[in-house]
């Protein structure tokens, strides 16, 4: 009973509130707090107990740009990318009161994404602004050519077996696509370097997942008989797609500071050779392949 009624008090306890910070107090703690992925190279991870990737070197430059010290948070997925940006941006997580991030990373730029709406006709995001895309990320398929010569299309994996990570959209296409022909050799694994070190082994002849953590994967093995197929992926809904960041919708003063900062970055080639520095192709977002 005692226990009960103790159970009973700490729901009663007041939670943090959790508090989005102006600009003007950004700047005058002398610190941004970026939301991260955490496990996810080559974008952000950690190695020997250090932060790495190219989304944790944008960070540091986002905050060197302003003149400030760079802070991460780093985000375990939730279901939905909905949930991280409650959790990080606009009203945080119940195991940690009162803690948001300035910015989050490696948020689609999509106008059907941020004007989507939830079941009853509310935009699911009005309280997020989506800007400053700086990269465009595509689905890859890296294969052995020591086993498979070339991939002309992915019906070649109705005779040979493809490595995915489980409940990915890798699986999903593959084992639905062609009505099903192609599902009996599709491989699951745990993640894409799992199934990159099951393809080394002979289990798999070829892997698909994202461009990044192929090129990342490729770079670290230094096999040239790996190579990336130039085929394309009919009936997959979005092949490619563009990456940018997220803000409070009342900090739109940040979210232009840091747009000057990522454009900057992009037309002078210190995002490229960011890219470069994990052995990763860097493509240009829409809105500047539009201009060129």
């Amino acid at each position: 009973m005692r226990l009960l009624a103790f159970l009973v008090c700490l729901l009663c306890l007041p939670v943090a509130q959790a508090q989005v910070r102006p600009y003007d107090d950004i700047l005058d703690s002398g610190v941004l707090k970026v939301a991260v992925y955490e496990n996810f190279a080559p974008y952000s991870f950690q190695e020997e107990g250090r932060a790495r990737g190219v989304d944790v070197d944008l960070a540091r430059a986002l905050a060197d740009g302003l003149g400030l010290k760079l802070e991460l948070l780093w985000v375990v997925p939730g279901e939905k990318l909905d949930d991280d940006l409650r959790n990080f941006i606009w009203k945080g997580h119940y195991l940690r009161p009162g803690v948001l991030a300035d910015v989050m990373l490696r948020v689609p730029y999509d106008r059907d994404f941020s004007q989507k709406r939830n079941d009853v006709g509310e935009l699911a995001n009005e309280q997020v602004v989506m800007f400053g895309p700086y990269q465009r990320e595509r689905w890859q398929v890296a294969y052995d050519s020591r086993r498979l010569h070339e991939v002309p299309s992915i019906g070649v994996f109705q005779f040979h077996p493809i490595g995915v990570e489980l409940e990915s959209v890798p699986s999903f296409y593959l084992t639905s696509v062609f009505a099903g022909r192609l599902a009996r050799n599709t491989h699951h694994y745990p993640g894409p370097a799992a199934a990159f070190e099951g393809m080394r082994k002979g289990e798999v002849d070829a892997v698909m997942a994202l461009r990044g953590e192929l090129d990342w994967l490729e770079h670290r093995a230094h096999d040239p008989q790996i190579r990336n197929a130039d085929s394309t992926y009919p009936n997959l809904g979005e092949p490619d797609w563009d990456i940018g960041m997220a803000v409070h919708e009342s900090n739109r003063q940040l979210a232009n500071a840091l747009e000057g900062t990522i454009d900057g970055m992009i037309r002078d080639g210190r995002m490229e050779k960011l890219y470069a520095g994990y052995g990763l192709q860097y493509e240009l977002p829409g809105l500047y392949q539009d201009v060129q």
